[in-house]
């Protein structure tokens, strides 16, 4: 992928040119006088663009009037990083400058009206780096970190799970033993299939690198079908039973296709089958019951907690796949977790590479302090992301334990990430341009 020079790294919003607080709370008496004024305001805002982990990550920094003490959250979504940065930056900042960095919860419903036509994974991935930045405040005024603002701990810490791919049983068997050996107890397992494009498998060769690259491979349901099953029953005779074995379908299924697919894959005793069904075909979740006893796990491109609820309440599915920047940050997500517990349904966050460190550290403190967690998804992050991201949350014995410092527990080098520039517009987005066998678009 190529990266583009001519893309900013920083964008640091304006102040309101008549210097007015735009969206003042009738409770903050006095908030133009900043010099006399004792309340922990917002100063500004400054969105940064870089990609140390390869996709482009979007990261917000919200300043106060207090020297040294900012917050930070991740507004990331790899396919529209300048719409979002933009939404930071031109429509969002300017609402909060002046603004208590306490109002949390008001910043969060304010900003969410202040576009007219809400949700929807922009407006909410530009509006969690606020709402992340503005916890990671409240942590840092505070002296917590972030899992004691939300109740202290419920567990030592997340257990997480990790990825493992490969073309035949045996070697995803032993590359499963191999994370049971580090630690981990939860292995997603993703089967290539040969002839057509494969969700979450490395490429065989550099010749079908470059065919994914341009797009030229195509999906096709019905040799997923016959070779996935019967693999994943070996990988489970291979492995026993004592690691708990995960699959995500990506929703490339239609409803019949997954009834089928939930039928065939009971010998494989997974832990969780993963999306399914695509957020289109959710009503058809609950037929799912009657084709096998795979718990379900569904979430990841959801944009509103209505989408969740409803299936809380069908008693539909058994994990919830949170992305709390898609959600709108921690504001949202903590309300869809307690409604989670009351149902019965646990959480297995998102936590893929996309998801920065700042959010991953978001989900682990979400995690230790809640009854309703179930598993965390945990990244590999690189070096370099490691480099940008000091105190980045990276798993030990296959467990995410929360940072002990204030907040989030993370910083931001600055210097560093500059080293990273984002990709182009169209080039980290066309790895969802997939087609099926018929050459019909279809879903990634």
């Amino acid at each position: 992928m190529t990266t583009s020079p001519d893309l900013p790294f920083a964008l640091t919003a304006a102040e309101p040119t008549d210097g007015v607080v735009l969206a003042r709370a009738p409770w903050d008496t006095d908030p133009a006088d900043l010099d006399r004024d004792d309340t922990v305001r917002i100063t500004g805002v400054t969105t940064f663009l870089t990609a140390p982990q390869g996709c482009p990550y979007v990261i917000v920094r919200v300043e106060t009037n207090v020297p040294g003490l900012y917050g930070l959250g991740c507004s990331s979504d790899p396919q529209r990083t300048l719409a979002i940065a933009s939404v930071v930056n031109d429509y969002l900042a300017p609402m909060i400058i002046g603004r208590p960095a306490a109002d949390i919860e008001d910043i969060h419903r304010l900003l969410l009206n202040s576009g007219y036509w809400r949700g929807g994974s922009i407006a909410n991935n530009a509006l969690a780096g606020i709402d992340v930045a503005l916890w990671d405040i409240a942590g840092k005024r505070a002296g917590l970190p972030l899992h004691e603002l939300f109740g202290g701990r419920a567990r030592n810490g997340a257990a997480a799970y990790t990825h493992v791919d490969g073309f035949t049983a045996g070697e995803i068997a032993d590359k499963v033993l191999a994370a049971t050996e580090k630690g981990y107890r939860h292995v997603r397992v993703q089967v290539a299939v040969p002839g057509t494009d494969t969700y979450g498998t490395a490429a065989a060769d550099a010749a079908e690198e470059r065919r994914r690259h341009l797009r030229e491979d195509r999906w096709d349901s019905l040799s997923y079908l016959h070779h996935v099953p019967p693999v994943l029953a070996e990988i489970r005779s291979l492995v026993g039973d004592g690691v708990e074995l995960l699959h995500d379908s990506h929703e490339r299924l239609t409803p019949a296709q997954a009834r089928r697919f939930m039928a065939e894959i009971e010998p494989a005793r997974l832990f969780f089958v993963e999306d399914l069904l695509a957020p289109e075909d959710a009503d058809h979740f609950a037929e799912m019951r009657l084709a096998g006893s795979t718990p379900l796990a569904v979430g990841e491109l959801y944009t509103e907690a209505s989408q969740y609820t409803r299936l809380f309440t069908t008693r539909s599915i058994d994990f919830a796949r949170l992305r709390i920047p898609t959600l709108g940050g921690l504001t949202t997500t903590r309300k869809i977790l307690a409604a989670a517990e009351l149902f019965g349904v646990r959480s297995a966050p998102h936590g893929p590479g996309d998801v920065s460190p700042l959010g991953q550290a978001a989900n682990v403190a979400m995690n230790v302090s809640s009854h309703a967690f179930g598993v965390q998804e945990a990244a590999g992050f690189r070096e370099a992301t490691l480099e940008v991201f000091p105190g980045a949350p990276v798993a030990r014995g296959g467990v995410l334990y929360p940072s002990t410092k204030p907040g989030l527990g993370v910083d931001f080098d600055e210097a560093a990430a500059r080293k990273y520039p984002v990709t182009a517009p169209g080039q980290h987005d066309r790895w969802a341009l997939l087609r099926a066998s018929d050459g019909a678009a279809q879903r990634p």
